[in-house]
Parts: structure tokens; sequence; C-alpha cells
């Protein structure tokens, strides 16, 4: 009795440090990132806020780019008794770096083909600056294809139980990007069509601390595998495909699932519903970053349970993560109307529509946090893969037929529905069954 109750208070210490370090980072970011907003939408234009949104969207667009390498990471580094000396650690972060580095130039030389060709504005509809707006987005995914690499640093950090670390440096992106504006705006710079530019140079900065931390922290182990990343034949990678591959369907089809509602009202309607979404999506996404990194920190704490046959319910979980997504949400739509007349000064005005599915929205997505961060075995991200695959045409139709009725909430609450039912559901009824086979078969083992 007295471990179980030492192993919840430890999970609870995880998950509510890096809750109340992200809680703290988000005052910070979220306050650099609306005067942010401020400083593009006075001197730039609406326009230009439009565009950052859309720019600084396509990476969310390819978070398949890890080719699910985080998976294996995390699980493989959470799950091991030393990781400092494990060789089985060595071997995933040398396989991690080569696989990265190989995705890093396919992105890069892809996004430099696309903009010789000029095929941006085709591919991001109105919604990108003419002229500028192509050179900004083929820069923007070259940095984040040069950064690529460099994010082992924060996956490692997670499977270490250091996610509030993590967390906190990662607050280090949205007032450098504030300074940069900042800075720009006191010289008269242009930069305008740029600033999504700068967003991904910060974010490559943010990856970079964290891979220095995370490398003292695991030392010698993340120096000494970057060194054998060329030593193709005397040194072998290790196996990722059990892990790998069924992550990697989830983080190809979760993004077309998911992330394309700026592109579609991009392509269907006028630039204003495109701004009033960026700017809704930039408040709630302060609640979804904050579910998000309390929900990461419980993957490694389900990875080390299952290593030791251990069974742990992310039922509780759930509840106090849909509960407290619910209020942040309520919370936020009081205080709404100031912050956006204070930030963009009566040029954007949301609708209570949209307010409230994005009030729907964050709580689903927190709702499903939980139960996938347990289903991270090989076992159940395969069983995530056929839902989430048919979530993309659902979603996707949704979003179209509600856009027409419903401006900028059409999106939105066509992907809560698609939450619903092809994530929050099905992974409750897996989660049932799954406890249920190990608590049998841990009983099976009592002498």
């Amino acid at each position: 009795m007295t471990t179980d109750l030492n192993r919840t208070a430890s999970a609870t210490r995880q998950v509510g440090s890096t809750a109340v370090a992200k809680v703290l980072v988000m005052g910070v970011t979220g306050v650099a990132g609306i005067v942010t907003s401020r400083l593009i939408i006075e001197h730039y234009g609406v326009d230009a806020f439009a565009q950052y949104g859309l720019l600084t969207a396509l990476s969310s667009l390819l978070p398949f780019a890890d080719l699910g390498i985080a998976a294996v990471l995390i699980n493989v580094v959470a799950s091991s008794a030393n990781a400092r000396t494990d060789p089985e650690v060595r071997r995933t972060i040398t396989s991690a770096l080569r696989i990265l580095l190989v995705s890093a130039s396919v992105i890069a030389g892809v996004s430099l083909l696309i903009g010789a060709l000029g095929l941006w504005p085709t591919l991001l509809g109105d919604g990108l600056v003419p002229g500028d707006g192509s050179r900004a987005a083929t820069l923007s995914m070259v940095v984040f294809a040069l950064a690529l690499p460099l994010a082992v640093g924060q996956r490692l950090l997670v499977a270490s139980g250091q996610a509030a670390k993590a967390t906190v440096i990662s607050g280090l992106g949205s007032p450098i990007v504030l300074g940069v504006v900042a800075l720009a705006v006191a010289l008269t710079w242009s930069i305008g069509p740029y600033v999504a530019v700068v967003s991904y140079a910060a974010n490559a900065v943010v990856a970079v601390v964290c891979l220095v931390v995370a490398a003292r922290m695991l030392s010698p182990q993340v120096v000494a595998a970057a060194k054998d990343v060329p030593r193709l034949r005397s040194v072998r990678g290790v196996s990722v495909i059990h892990v790998a591959g069924p992550m990697l369907v989830q983080m190809v089809a979760l993004p077309i699932a998911m992330q394309t509602d700026r592109l579609l009202l991009s392509h269907l309607a006028p630039t204003a519903e495109l701004a009033q979404y960026n700017f809704g999506a930039q408040m709630f996404g302060l609640i979804n970053a904050t579910v998000g990194a309390a929900g990461v920190a419980l993957w490694p704490i389900y990875a080390r349970a299952r290593a030791n046959d251990q069974v742990r319910s992310p039922l509780r979980p759930t509840l106090v993560f849909g509960g407290v997504a619910l209020g942040l949400g309520l919370l936020l739509w009081l205080v709404l109307p100031i912050a956006t007349e204070v930030v963009t000064q009566g040029k954007i005005t949301l609708t209570w529509p949209l307010v409230a599915s994005f009030v729907l929205f964050v709580t689903f997505q927190a709702l499903k946090f939980p139960s996938g961060m347990y289903m991270t075995d090989a076992r159940g991200l395969r069983f995530q893969v056929l839902p989430i695959l048919l979530m993309v045409p659902l979603n996707l139709a949704l979003s179209w037929l509600l856009i027409a009725p419903l401006g900028a909430a059409g999106p939105v609450l066509g992907s809560t529905v698609a939450v619903l039912l092809c994530q929050v559901l099905p992974n409750a009824w897996y989660v049932r069954r799954d406890l249920g086979r190990r608590r049998l078969a841990a009983a099976a083992q009592l002498p």
C-alpha cells in the first residue's frame, strides 16, 4: 500500500509540477504573444497577422517529421533502469539522430523546390501575402528542418521525468519573438511577412538549450551517440518499426485531420474569418498547451509502469484533465472580450459560436490525453491507427460543410466532433479492456 501511495504521489508531483510550470510559462508566453500580435497588427496589418498564423501552423502539419522516433526514445529511456549507462539507450539516440537528419534533409529540399517552382500560393491559398509570403514560407520550412534533429533533447527530458524543465525552457520562444519584433518596429524594419521565420528560429534556440541540458543529464550518452551517427557499419541502430510505425501513421493522419482548419478557411472564407480563427486559436491554444504539457508528463509514468508490470489506470487523470480544461475554457470566455479589445483594438471580433466551439474543443482534447499516454506501447499505438485514419475524412467533411453556415466556428466544431467520435470514445473502450487484461495477468502471477 505504501509503495502504491508513493508511486501515486510521485506521478502527481510530476504532472502537477509540469502543469504549474506550464501555467507560469503560459503567463509569460501569453503576454508576449499578445503584445507580439498587437505589434504585428498595428505596424504590419491584419494581412501580415493572418499570414503569421498560417505559416506558424505549417509545423503543425508536419509533426510526422520525426517519423515516430519520439515514441521510441521516450519508451526506451523511461523504461531503462539506468539511462546514463544503458547501451540500448545510446543506440536508440544514435538511431533517432540518423533518422531525423534524413527527415530534415528531405523537408528542406522539398521546401526549396516548392519555393523555386512558385507553388506556395497554390498550396496555402489567399492567406499568403503576395511576393514576400512565398519567400517567408520557404525560409520557415528550411529553419524548421534544420532544427529537427535538435528536438531529440526535448524528448530526452520528457523521458527522464523532466517534462517540467522542458516546459520552462520552451517558454523562451515567445519572448525571443517579441524581442525581435519589438526591435524591428523600433528600427522600422519591414519584417511583417517574415515574423513566422523569427518564430521558427526562436524554436530552434529552445531546441538547442533542451539538447544541452539533456546531454548533461544523461552524460555521456548523447555526445557518444552523436559521435556514432556516421559510423553506419560499426555501430548498428535499433529496430524502431514496431513502435515508430503505428506512431508515424498517426502523426501523418492527425495533422490532416486536426490542423487543416486554417487552410480550409484560407481557401473557402474571407481573410477576416482566418484572422478570427487565428486569434481564437492563439487564446485557447494556451489551454491546449498547458493540458498537453501535463499530459505528456504521464507518458514516462505509464511506460515505467508497463516495464515493472504495474497496473495504472488513466480514469482519474481523464476526469481531472477534462474538468480543468472546461473550467479554464469558461474562464477565458469571460475575459476574452477585454483581451480582444486590448490586443486587436477592435479590428477582430470573435463570435459566440466560435468561442463556444473552442471551449468544447479544448475540453475533448483534454479528455483524450491520459488515455492516449496510457496507450503508448506497441499494442496501444496500433489500436489508435484505424480510428485516427477514419477521423481524417470525417473531420475534413464536417469542417468543409460547416464553414459556409458558421464561418470560422465551422472547422472548430467539426474537429470537436471528430475528436469525440474517433479518439475519446474508442480510447476509453480500449483502456477499459486493457486494464481488465492486465489485472487478470497480475492476479495470475500472485502466489
